[in-house]
């Protein structure tokens, strides 16, 4: 036993010298092992990373183009393959690849992938820009980037198909420059995916300014954004505003629904000239900026209740993403709860292991109408004052009391009129299907009018696939 445990560490010592990125993942597609040259290559965090799906580390990825989910696919290996993908940091790799999968006893567990990087060289003026980003570091503050845009991709926790798909669209986005809308409910974490959006794309390296519109009044909101010129008005001095310090880089606005009417219209004017002019002057100013915005409600409400102009809309949402609630996500749950835990743990110095089954349930039952925000706060709020190595119903916050007494009443008796309606498009369905959704048939066979029937398939949602 010691033998086997003394080779294992010394393989793995041995690999981390190996000029090629080796990645190991198991049947399940999660990054088991990479070397220190796979680390290099895609810029990995081995705390970020190991233990997560290929898919949330790589969201470009798919299973038609990933060679080390090919493998376990096909129980063939791939020599030499060329991969092209963008990592979660925005850079686009092209690596040859020789995958193979990893078999015991005839089934497959894992698959092993050898990556050589054969990266094109980038163009010159891509590599100008990375001068100027890197001079822009250097003169003015270094760390003030890594500060204000510390999130990427990677740090979106999630495995459910609508997270993949939300970041792999917005891995592609980031690659532009069009405005981008961004519609989630309060704590469903859309400053985390505007940053990740930002430390993926080309203006990385500059300047990302983030301003929740509802955070200030109007009168100073407005110089906060364009700036303001001494004897503009009373108090007034030399100042610029958001858009001149984001120059070249993204400047993200929360809660643009809460942004006064008439400085959207001067906002417009912005998108659409590319220039600004500080309160209180005449001389305009060109700028080059990112603007990515984000509300709490959905956009056509907004517009409806004239709390977003409808040409704004139009100019700000040419690539609209909406982030899930995580009550449509919540298989995303054990996920979620496995990282606050283990996140706490380290914060806090405990020790807790799990949640009980009881628990998960009642996580699973949950609306969560503070979305990941208050699941995060509910697992550090236990951890910081509970003597425990697993997560009981007795420990979770008072909200969870008046919930729980709910369930329990809504498993022993279900609704009259909801029993009576799952009945009821059941046997329509089930009509419908034997007469090959033939509606006169149908309406015939049990035994309601054509036009009553035409009106209940419209109320459950039923059509012809």
């Amino acid at each position: 036993m010691m033998k086997n445990i003394f080779f294992r560490e010394n393989i793995f010592e041995i690999l981390n010298y190996i000029e090629e990125g080796i990645q190991i993942i198991d049947e399940k597609g999660k990054i088991l092992y990479f070397n220190k040259s796979a680390q290099n290559l895609d810029e990995l965090d081995v705390e970020k990373t190991l233990g997560r799906h290929i898919f949330e580390v790589y969201p470009s990825l798919s299973h038609d183009t990933s060679t080390l989910i090919k493998v376990m696919q096909t129980g063939s290996p791939i020599f030499e393959a060329e991969q092209t993908f963008v990592n979660y940091k925005g850079d686009k790799i092209t690596t040859i690849n020789t995958s193979i999968p990893i078999k015991e006893k005839g089934r497959i567990k894992g698959a092993i992938e050898l990556s050589r990087d054969i990266t094109k060289v980038r163009e010159l003026s891509e590599r100008i820009v990375d001068l100027q980003s890197k001079l822009y570091k250097e003169t003015k503050d270094p760390k003030e980037n890594k500060e204000r845009a510390k999130y990427t991709f990677v740090d979106i926790i999630g495995q459910n198909a609508k997270m993949l798909k939300l970041k792999a669209m917005a891995l592609r986005a980031s690659q532009t420059s069009s405005p981008v809308l961004i519609y989630g409910e309060t704590g469903t974490g859309k400053e985390l995916l505007v940053q990740s959006i930002h430390n993926a794309s080309g203006r990385k390296n500059k300047p990302f300014i983030a301003q929740n519109c509802a955070a200030l009044p109007a009168n100073l909101l407005e110089g906060i954004l364009f700036g303001t010129v001494k004897g503009g008005f009373t108090g007034a001095e030399d100042r610029p505003g958001l858009f001149e310090l984001a120059n070249k880089g993204t400047l993200f606005l929360d809660e643009i629904n809460s942004m006064p009417l008439e400085l959207q219209a001067k906002m417009l004017r912005v998108l659409q000239d590319g220039s600004i002019r500080r309160l209180g002057s005449t001389k305009t100013i060109d700028v080059d900026v990112r603007v990515i915005t984000a509300t709490n409600t959905e956009p056509e409400q907004a517009m409806d209740e004239k709390l977003i102009r409808k040409d704004l809309f139009y100019r700000l949402s040419v690539i609209n993403l909406k982030i899930p609630p995580l009550r449509e996500r919540k298989d995303d749950i054990p996920v979620l709860v496995e990282y606050f835990i283990d996140k706490y743990n380290r914060k806090l110095d405990t020790s807790v292991d799990n949640i009980s089954k009881e628990v998960l349930d009642i996580f699973n039952k949950y609306d969560w109408p503070g979305n990941i925000r208050e699941l995060e706060h509910v697992i550090q709020g236990i951890l910081s004052i509970e003597e425990t190595h697993i997560i009981k119903r007795e420990h979770l916050p008072y909200q969870f009391g008046e919930f729980i007494d709910t369930i329990s009443l809504d498993e022993e008796v279900q609704p009259l009129n909801k029993a009576v309606e799952e009945l009821e498009k059941k046997i329509i369905l089930d009509g419908l299907n034997k007469t090959h959704w033939n509606i006169s048939k149908t309406a015939d066979i049990i035994s309601i009018p054509r036009q009553t029937l035409q009106y209940k398939m419209k109320k459950y949602g039923l059509k012809n696939s």
